[in-house]
């Protein structure tokens, strides 16, 4: 026996096969009155969407996949749903894929077997090569989000981080902090962006004519609040004596407000503190946290634009892009004093 029908469901409801279609891709533009009506022969009649058919009706599946390290890392939690919330305005919806921050896992997400279940795929890519991206070639258009340098042939788009890191160590220096560490890169092997946000730090500080100490950078067991701590409370233990700290992150930055406070040092009278992602923890820390801002808005949209030209059947050299970012200034690191 056949399975209901999106013609079925559309004659419960009383409304036409293609209402039934914006209500199942979830289309914004959907009064809550008729969602619910056909929500309801939907429920009543136990309708899925068969995917193969619009497939073949349609040449597309209306997803994508949006592919992250962790979703629990409050960054990739925020993009997802930035995500999740804007994909709509292109008539898609995303499908969350997490590659764990292992090679497996990012070599299994890149060849991936799911193209008849997506059209296309957003992934930020932390362990593989720009050459070994290249190499995976996949059934369908990708296009890489974030720092990891990005094959002459696929789309990526990003921040400039050296130049975010430069600004946030740049309002430091107007505090005038002088003693100016950077906390919570890889201890083992460095990521793209933990390089490109030291180079923007150093760059800062060079300008500036402070001195580069590599006895300033302290690196963490992982990207973790918990792990930053603990470094940060060896250091003070060894003798550290920062003014500011430049954080990897926002989790950087929580781990390290938790090492300071422990110790009776004030933020910011004593030690001034910023962080990176302006997560929705930020404003909320105590203090509350300066930090560097991505336009994710913006992030997403233009990606999402570069995926949809590659859909419809663009095929020409990638395009690398940048997309705005700000420093949103709080009280870890207040504004300096007229």
């Amino acid at each position: 026996m056949r399975g209901p029908r999106l013609q079925d469901v559309a004659e419960r409801a009383g409304v036409s096969m293609k209402t039934v279609s914006n209500v199942v891709r979830d289309y914004a533009h959907v009064s809550p009155q008729m969602r619910e009506r056909v929500q309801r022969a939907i429920d009543e009649l136990g309708y899925r969407p068969n995917m193969t058919a619009r497939r073949l009706a349609t040449g597309r599946t209306g997803f994508i996949a949006l592919g992250v390290a962790d979703v629990a890392i409050p960054y990739f939690a925020e993009l997802a749903h930035v995500a999740s919330q804007r994909a709509q305005a292109f008539d898609y919806r995303v499908m969350l894929e997490e590659t764990d921050a292992t090679i497996e896992g990012e070599r299994a997400l890149i060849a991936s077997s799911e193209a008849g279940l997506i059209d296309g795929m957003l992934f930020q890519p932390s362990r593989m090569s720009s050459a070994e991206i290249a190499r995976h070639r996949s059934q369908i258009p990708i296009v890489l989000l974030g720092e990891t340098p990005a094959p002459l042939t696929m789309d990526r788009v990003m921040i400039d981080n050296v130049q975010a890191a430069r600004e946030i160590t740049e309002h430091l220096i107007r505090l005038g902090r002088k003693r100016i560490a950077f906390v919570g890169h890889e201890a083992d092997a460095l990521s793209d962006t933990s390089k490109q946000r030291i180079l923007g730090y150093q760059e800062a500080l060079t300008a500036a004519g402070l001195p580069v100490d590599p006895r300033m950078l302290v690196a963490t067991a992982s990207i973790a609040a918990f792990d930053t701590a603990e470094a940060v409370r060896a250091a003070l233990a060894g003798g550290w004596d920062v003014d500011a700290i430049v954080c990897r992150d926002d989790l950087a930055a929580l781990g390290t407000l938790r090492a300071l406070h422990e110790r009776g040092i004030r933020v910011p009278e004593d030690v001034a503190v910023t962080g990176w992602d302006d997560t929705r923890l930020s404003a909320v820390t105590f203090p509350s946290l300066t930090t560097v801002s991505p336009d994710l808005d913006a992030l997403f949209t233009r990606a999402m634009t570069l995926l949809l030209e590659r859909i419809h059947g663009f095929d020409g050299a990638g395009r690398h892009e940048v997309v705005p970012h700000r420093i949103v200034v709080r009280e870890s690191a207040p504004a300096p004093q007229d």
